[in-house]
């Protein structure tokens, strides 16, 4: 048996995430995150050629329910509730029908926030928490404007990573814990 090299990041508040509604449901999700392409590429499946892009993969629904010994109807059910929730996309690839696969179509789900919380490149300083190719990887638009507990002055929001923030200030980029009064790291 060989396994694939490489890592893949979860928040750990996925075991109290309203979205699931018991560990079955958590690891099929983790499955589902842990699969997803890195990048863009041409799959094999059944040997049809499915393009994925970075963050989707192909997910048979019927296959995938026997797999994970759930109802046809309990893996769909999960599948829409996660689509409603806006966790994912689904769309579907055409193939054709085979003795393992008798539909002439199959399910890609897309992981909508991959990007958000995987790594995008790849750089030497990967392992850095500080590095600003990572940090600067998911800039958002907030533009949430909070006084500092330090000295009074205004800073400026702009991601969430983890429980740290980047904010500016000044002109300048620190990280900063979100709960703890603790000096800011620049950037």
């Amino acid at each position: 048996m060989s396994y694939r090299a490489g890592y893949f990041l979860v928040f750990r508040s996925v075991w109290q995430h309203p979205a699931f509604k018991n560990h079955l449901e958590r690891g099929v999700w983790l499955y589902m995150v842990s699969n997803a392409s890195h990048k863009d590429k041409e799959l094999k499946f059944m040997e049809n050629p499915v393009y994925v892009k970075r963050g989707e993969l192909i997910f048979p629904i019927r296959k995938n329910a026997s797999i994970w010994k759930m109802p046809y109807s309990s893996m769909r059910s999960f599948i829409l509730r996660l689509k409603r929730k806006k966790m994912i996309e689904i769309r579907v690839a055409t193939t054709k029908p085979d003795h393992n696969h008798p539909y002439k179509s199959v399910s890609v789900i897309s992981i909508v926030n991959y990007d958000k919380f995987q790594q995008y490149d790849l750089t030497p300083d990967q392992y850095k928490t500080t590095s600003s190719a990572l940090l600067n990887n998911n800039l958002s638009n907030e533009t949430n404007i909070i006084g500092s507990a330090k000295d009074g002055d205004k800073y400026r929001v702009i991601e969430e990573w983890g429980e740290e923030q980047i904010i500016i200030r000044n002109g300048k980029k620190y990280r900063k814990h979100k709960w703890k009064d603790v000096p800011e790291i620049e950037i």
